[in-house]
């Protein structure tokens, strides 16, 4: 593949993430599930919880997987996973059934297969990291723009159960044929006027095992500041139709147009933010994020107009989807490309904790005080608290000085800063 050629590998990780992103759209099913076979919507909802839980075990073991096999037969195993998970929930009729085709079999299809494209496209772009991640995690992003009105018009025409076999279908040939064209690039490769030791200051000059990785304290702070950005996020996610109607009186069609407008943000901030990354710094794009978060959840509590709400979630939603734009060249630039499957794909368990921790969080608040400005207040203490950490985080400096074992990797190379 040529470094023109390239391009079209991306597209096709573009396209994945699209597919997988369609879990964004859960919304749009938990009603016609809960009516179709009497289950309560808390009871609906646990379901797309336990698919994000899974997601990041099943990324670690899919960047295990691509270390030794390369990215295609992951992906394929990601399209079968995914898409028979997603066929399969068209038939339960019981809440363990549901569990497990959406929530075990679907989310490791999708686990699987969310990693693929950026580990991938992190090695065909060394030249564009924060921009080409962006792009590919914009694309899961937008999965929720592509299947919600998709999937109302069919649960419309056919039903609940139908619909659920029709997409998993259409995931499982978008995801299958895109997974043919994944490949990692040659050994050596470059692309043209690119030099990785000469023009990429404050990048690794050498690949971190995962083990060489979690023996350093970066890993965990970035695990963090994942965690962190991702609780303040997926509680909006959550709770956005049910806060909107509560605190701006409201109805449940108006707040739903709240609920496609941060799916815009979580999509567009995915690339931005990415893209802002490669001209000022991934530490200060963090930075700014947590400050605006904090500043935007603080106003979220003072507001009652449905357009100021609705912009400040907005605000949110864009530094939430700017985390998954830049986490994984974050991670790339520290301990490099060559594992960072593994690397990045067992970081991503913040992604599953924090969907169960941000609701939850949001949820008790609401319960104890009876009303939601208060969560946003603690929320709003929570990011600016973690504006620190992206201003302590500095690159692994010399492994050698930490006792490392660099296999394969001279006495003289040193992690540049």
């Amino acid at each position: 593949m040529t470094t023109e050629n390239r391009w079209l590998l991306a597209a096709a990780g573009v396209l994945m993430q699209i597919a997988f992103g369609a879990v964004y759209a859960w919304s749009v099913f938990r009603i016609p599930l809960s009516h179709a076979y009497g289950w309560t919507i808390a009871e609906v909802t646990a379901a797309f919880e336990i698919a994000i839980f899974v997601v990041g075990f099943a990324a670690f073991a899919g960047g295990l997987w691509m270390k030794r096999s390369g990215p295609r037969p992951v992906a394929l195993a990601a399209a079968v996973l995914y898409g028979l998970g997603t066929m399969l929930t068209g038939t339960a009729r019981s809440l363990g059934i549901l569990y497990l085709t959406y929530g075990v079999i679907g989310g490791a299809g999708l686990g699987l297969g969310y990693i693929v494209p950026i580990a991938t496209l992190v090695k065909w772009f060394p030249d564009k990291r924060g921009m080409i991640t962006g792009l590919a995690v914009a694309g899961f992003g937008a999965g929720a723009l592509v299947t919600a009105p998709v999937a109302n018009s069919l649960i419309a025409s056919v039903g609940v159960g139908r619909t659920f076999e029709i997409l998993g279908l259409a995931y499982l040939v978008v995801v299958f044929a895109c997974a043919l064209v994944m490949r990692n690039p040659p050994e050596g490769y470059a692309p043209a006027g690119y030099s990785a030791a000469v023009s990429q200051p404050g990048r690794s000059t050498v690949d971190f095992t995962l083990r060489q990785a979690l023996g350093t304290w970066q890993w965990y702070a970035l695990w963090l500041t994942l965690f962190l950005n991702t609780t303040a996020g997926i509680a909006i996610i959550s709770q956005a139709s049910p806060m909107a109607q509560e605190i701006s009186g409201v109805s449940a069609a108006t707040a739903a147009g709240m609920v496609g407008l941060i799916s815009i943000a979580n999509g567009s901030g995915r690339f931005l933010w990415a893209w802002f990354s490669d001209a000022v710094g991934l530490r200060t794009v963090f930075l700014m994020m947590f400050v605006l978060q904090s500043a935007a959840f603080l106003l979220l509590s003072q507001v009652h107009q449905f357009a100021l709400l609705s912009l400040f979630a907005f605000l949110i939603l864009l530094c939430y989807g700017g985390g998954f734009g830049t986490m994984p060249a974050f991670a790339t630039d520290y301990f490099g490309a060559a594992q960072i499957g593994s690397i990045y794909g067992l970081m991503l368990t913040a992604w599953g904790f924090a969907a169960v921790f941000g609701p939850s969080l949001v949820a008790e608040i609401r319960q104890a005080t009876g009303h939601y400005q208060g969560a946003m207040r603690w929320l709003a203490l929570a990011t600016l608290v973690s504006a620190v950490v992206p201003l302590l985080l500095r690159p692994p400096r010399d492994r050698q000085s930490r006792d490392f074992d660099i296999e394969g990797v001279g006495a003289d190379r040193r992690v540049r800063t």
